[in-house]
């Protein structure tokens, strides 16, 4: 069985998501937040882990299908602990990513490739 009891009961949660930003305090108003962030069960395409001297450094992709789509989103939450548990989470979001967006940033990933192969000669 998961526990939930992760985040101190005077968590902060600092979010900076595509055109917003937002803080919201408290376990249980982190874990709700996050909760809708991470409603439907995903896969971790990419994981680092970076540890820093009061918490943790955590870079991620994680991929989910919505509706028969699938989806992607990149984040970064700066975590700094408290007695083992999240005191503070500072996490900055590029958005949700639907198959069709992710293909066109694919596309563009490769056609500025392509750019600098020519350029380099």
């Amino acid at each position: 069985m998961a526990t939930t009891d992760v985040f101190c009961d005077d968590a902060e949660l600092d979010a900076t998501v595509p055109n917003w930003r937002f803080t919201v305090r408290g376990g249980a108003a982190v874990r709700a937040a996050l909760a809708g962030w991470f409603g439907i069960p995903g896969r971790f395409e990419q994981l680092r882990r970076v540890p820093l001297p009061d918490g943790e450094l955590v870079e991620f992709l994680l991929t989910w299908e919505e509706r028969g789509v699938p989806h992607a989103a990149h984040q970064v939450h700066l975590l700094r602990l408290r007695e083992g548990h999240i005191a503070e989470d500072v996490a900055f979001c590029g958005g949700r990513w639907p198959a069709a967006l992710l293909a066109e940033m694919e596309a563009a990933q490769q056609a500025a490739d392509r750019e600098r192969a020519h350029a380099a000669g």
